[in-house]
């Protein structure tokens, strides 16, 4: 293998690995958005 392969084999895993990390910690850190509860909407009978 030459220089220039590895150069880019070595860059191109990097990358990759930055991109999954990247998605992974932004998964882990964002707080979950608020839903409404669609058992309580969909009642028939007021409270």
């Amino acid at each position: 293998m030459n220089t220039s392969a590895l150069i880019l084999m070595v860059t191109v895993q990097v990358t990759v690995t930055a991109l999954a990390a990247w998605f992974f910690y932004k998964i882990l850190v964002t707080k979950p958005m608020a839903e409404p509860d669609s058992y309580s909407e969909n009642d028939d009978v007021e409270r």
